[in-house]
Order: structure tokens, then C-alpha cells, then sequence
């Protein structure tokens, strides 16, 4: 059998999350936001890139559903991950934290809007994520909006960012492998199950979605590691070697780079066995959780 062809699915699920997140952005003005801080918010948000996580989410609703997956519910939980990754970048790129200077390959928030206007923009891509998510009269919306907080929260993401920047940030993996679960995993594993929720999927759906995104998600950042150290910024779209120059210990530099390709191929396979009861032997999940590993950039 011909594995799945992800390339055009990939192509076709960008551009719907584009046309979404365009529509979603275009009502900021009108809500009364100032221009600028709009403008700074459109300017990361509308920047391009994977769009990983809407893509995981509407891909589990898509697997699971019993109706249309075109729901306002599900089109909204896809969003609100990409305005709270999209807020993660804008603030990890600020001088306190990572100073960097390019993202998605243009100049960082900070860059053109300024720091004070940039740490704020990326306020309010994260509060109007919940806006979009709870903005409807579906019951379900509130199970979502739990889901989206504790990933993104203290003992998700920033409290994986927080574990990132310790001055005595452990070379151990144990270290590594909280840090990342919580950093990049909480919000991948949080698209995974929303996906479910928002389209109505069983609990059998449910722990397919958690096995699934707790193994995309360490995955992606083990890839992400390598490919700082085996890429470059052209290629990335952003900069190469930051981790190394910061001091900060990655997979490579704890496990080899032959181990950590090790470990992301079994979290691979873990994923792709955890969704064939969802969609077969090879479906987009399937090969998503391949593309984690396998992307360029």
C-alpha cells in the first residue's frame, strides 16, 4: 500500500488555517484594538509557517467526527492554537529571553514594533486566543478553553520555558525530557485533544489523541535540536546554534545525535501505532507524526 501522500494534504490544511486565522485577525480592528497593536499582532500571527498545531487539532476532528468537522467550535479550537504559539514565539524572542533577530524568516515582533509593543502584542494574541475559543454557545467550548490554559500555563509551556532559562538547568535527560514534555509538548499534546473534544470523539478517541501528541510532541523538539545543530538559518527561517552558544543543553548535546534520532523514530512509531485504530495502516495523522521528525525546517 502506497503510503499517504502529505504534501497536499499539508498544503490544503495551511491555506484553511490562512483563510481562518485572516478572518479571525480581521476582527481585531473593529473590536476597538489600537491600530498599532493590531498591526504589531496581525504581523506575527499572519506570518506563515507549519501551522503544526491547528493542523494536528482539525486533522483528530477530522478522524473522529461524526458530523462536520466545518463547526465554528472545532475551526475555533484549531485558531486559538496558533494565536498561543504564535504569542510563545514573539516572547521567546524578546532580549530577556532569547534574543533572537529572525522568525519564520523575517525580522522578530521586536525588531519592528519595539520591545514594549512586542511584549504586549504577544498579551494579546494570548488572551484573544480564549476570545476566539469561548466565543460561541457551544457547552464544550469551556472543557477547551481548560485544556488551551493548562498547556499554555505554569505547568505547561511557560513552566517549560521556565525549566529552559534555570541558571542550573541539569545535563541529565530526565531534566531534558520534563522541560520539552512541558515547553513543546503541552501545546501539541493540547491540539491533539482538542481536536477530539471539539468534534465530539469517545474516550477510546481520547487516549489514541494523548499517546499520539505526549509522543509528537517530544519528537518534534528532539528533531528541533538536531536540526539546530545540522541546519542552517536560511533553511530554518530562523537562527541556528543559539542553544549551544547559550549554554543550554539540547538532546544532541546530552545523547548524541545518533541516539536522538533513535529516540524520535520510537516516539514515531509509538505515535503511528496509537492512531491506526483511528484512521488504518497509513492516514494523515500517521504521516504527520513522520513529518515531525522528517521536515526541513
Amino acid at each position: 500500500m502506497a503510503a499517504f501522500n502529505l504534501e497536499p494534504f499539508m498544503r490544503t490544511q495551511q491555506a484553511r488555517v490562512e483563510a481562518l486565522l485572516l478572518e479571525r485577525a480581521d476582527r481585531l480592528g473593529p473590536a476597538g484594538t489600537p491600530p498599532r497593536l493590531a498591526e504589531a499582532m496581525r504581523y506575527s500571527l499572519l506570518a506563515g509557517g507549519k501551522r503544526l498545531r491547528p493542523v494536528l487539532c482539525l486533522a483528530f476532528a477530522d478522524a473522529v467526527a461524526k458530523a462536520s468537522t466545518d463547526s465554528a467550535v472545532v475551526l475555533d479550537a484549531a485558531c486559538s492554537l496558533e494565536y498561543v504559539h504564535t504569542y510563545s514565539l514573539v516572547h521567546d524572542d524578546l532580549p530577556c529571553l532569547d534574543n533572537d533577530d529572525l522568525r519564520r524568516g523575517r525580522p522578530t515582533n521586536h525588531k519592528v514594533y519595539g520591545e514594549p509593543l512586542a511584549l504586549l502584542a504577544g498579551d494579546g494574541l494570548l488572551t484573544e486566543a480564549f476570545h476566539v475559543l469561548a466565543g460561541g454557545p457551544e457547552p464544550v467550548r469551556g472543557l477547551l478553553c481548560a485544556e488551551l490554559a493548562r498547556a499554555a500555563g505554569a505547568s505547561g509551556m511557560v513552566g517549560g520555558q521556565v525549566l529552559d532559562i534555570a541558571a542550573d538547568r541539569a545535563a541529565a535527560l530526565d531534566y531534558l525530557l520534563r522541560l520539552h514534555r512541558m515547553k513543546t509538548g503541552a501545546l501539541i499534546l493540547a491540539a491533539c485533544r482538542m481536536g477530539v473534544l471539539a468534534a465530539g470523539g469517545d474516550a477510546a478517541a481520547l487516549m489514541s489523541a494523548v499517546t499520539y501528541g505526549e509522543a509528537v510532541g517530544l519528537a518534534f523538539q528532539i528533531a528541533d535540536d538536531v536540526l539546530d545543530v545540522t541546519s542552517s538559518a536560511e533553511a530554518m527561517g530562523k537562527p541556528v546554534g543559539a542553544d549551544a552558544e547559550a549554554g543550554r543543553f539540547t538532546f544532541p548535546a546530552v545523547v548524541g545525535l545518533d541516539e536522538s534520532r533513535r529516540m524520535a523514530d520510537e516516539l514515531v512509531a509509538r505515535a503511528e501505532a496509537a492512531v491506526r485504530p483511528l484512521e488504518g495502516v497509513d492516514g494523515p495523522l500517521a504521516a504527520l507524526a513522520r513529518y515531525s521528525v522528517e521536515r526541513k525546517s
